[in-house]
């Protein structure tokens, strides 16, 4: 391991942050989508990864993998995508790790596709953290993304958001640090972000993050906050008596966050589909003449049912024609009549109700059928 300088660099300029504050403090890193804030945790992450000190990143949304192009950083995964799968039994064997074995590790809980899921893991793990440093008191730092999920303005903290404001408060003893990040200040814990002595205040424009800005850093950074270009910020902190306008450095490693480019769209199918996807389809070799062929057939159902209906047409003719006939003329047996008429009312609704159960029938198989496609195209590649 290399001799632990007193700072890191995280300008092009040589702007540096004292690394046992960083480690052992509390920190704040927000701003808007796109702002620049990730890549800000990144280059403080590869600064001191470049000297081999320990921490924990817990990465909600799969952004930090990248560290890895360069650092023996561990990946720990909740699926099979990373160098170790882990769950929250092994939340012990997760912290012994990190302190004992000196071993940066990247916690992905991305593969959970409910976040209830991830903050139990990061609970554990943590809690083991905690537990743990009391009787090492090695300076170790965590790195938590999306912090507003876990310490929210509104709502209640829950187990996990007050584990890290018990970190936040009494982690320094331990030598436990602390940094949240989040896009959205006004969404996070005023009582995380005023235990913080390190702040990065990057590109802000909701009115109501803009208004947290106004209180803590003044007007002129509130006025100023909306403007800053990507990769710029302010730096606010304990060790120094001035608000600071910096820009970050790009981070050396792979950039697993960046927004995919528009231009590797390359759209789609531009002519005959390959034989596979043909087939996959179940399309291959039909022609032209085979889609005439199809339209002028017709399924020996539809003839059954035309003929029903023509039937019906028929036997409602010939009631109408009795009725009119009983209307103008004297019917000696009018029993008979009504008998005949009765006949054919009921024929008539015999063959409605037929026709009406083949139709339910016809129209079921044909969603079924319809059904089964769908799911069949889904389950190809």
């Amino acid at each position: 391991m290399s001799t632990v300088p007193e700072s890191i660099s995280i300008t092009e300029h040589g702007l540096e942050l004292p690394v046992a504050e960083v480690m052992t403090g509390r920190g704040f890193i927000t701003g808007k989508s796109g702002s620049g804030k990730s890549n800000s945790a990144s280059v403080i992450a590869e600064g001191l990864l470049e000297h081999g000190l320990p921490m924990m990143i817990i990465d909600t949304d799969g952004e930090y993998f990248g560290l890895q192009e360069r650092y023996k950083i561990l990946h720990a995964t909740v699926d099979e995508t990373g160098d170790l799968e882990v769950g929250p039994d092994d939340a012990e064997r997760l912290a012994g790790l990190a302190l004992d074995g000196n071993v940066p590790i990247v916690l992905d809980i991305s593969g959970y596709m409910d976040l209830a899921d991830g903050k139990i893991l990061v609970h554990r793990v943590l809690r083991e953290i905690f537990r743990m440093e009391d009787a090492r008191r090695k300076p170790f730092l965590v790195i938590v993304e999306e912090v507003h999920e876990y310490l929210p303005e509104r709502g209640g903290h829950g187990e996990l958001g007050e584990l890290l404001i018990q970190i936040a408060k009494r982690g320094r003893k331990r030598g436990l640090g602390l940094c949240g990040i989040s896009q959205r200040p006004a969404a996070v814990s005023k009582e995380f972000i005023t235990q913080c002595d390190w702040l990065i205040w990057h590109r802000l424009t909701w009115e109501n993050d803009i208004q947290v800005v106004r209180r803590l850093l003044g007007t002129d950074a509130a006025d100023e906050i909306q403007e800053l270009k990507d990769g710029e910020a302010f730096l606010m902190t304990d060790w120094a008596d001035e608000i600071q306008r910096i820009r970050f450095r790009r981070k050396r490693t792979h950039d697993a966050g960046a927004t995919p480019d528009i231009a590797e769209v390359t759209g789609g199918p531009d002519g005959n589909l390959e034989p596979a996807v043909l087939e996959a389809l179940n399309i291959e070799g039909k022609s032209a003449s085979s889609e005439d062929s199809e339209e002028d057939s017709v399924d020996p159902r539809d003839e059954k049912i035309l003929a029903m209906q023509q039937r019906i047409e028929e036997l409602e003719a010939e009631l109408e024609r009795s009725r009119n006939a009983e209307s103008s003329q004297k019917i000696e047996e009018p029993q008979m009549a009504e008998a005949e008429g009765g006949f054919l009312i009921t024929g008539i609704a015999e063959l409605t109700s037929f026709v009406g159960h083949t139709i339910q029938v016809v129209t079921q198989r044909m969603l079924s059928a319809g059904r089964s496609l769908s799911r069949e195209l889904k389950r190809q590649p």
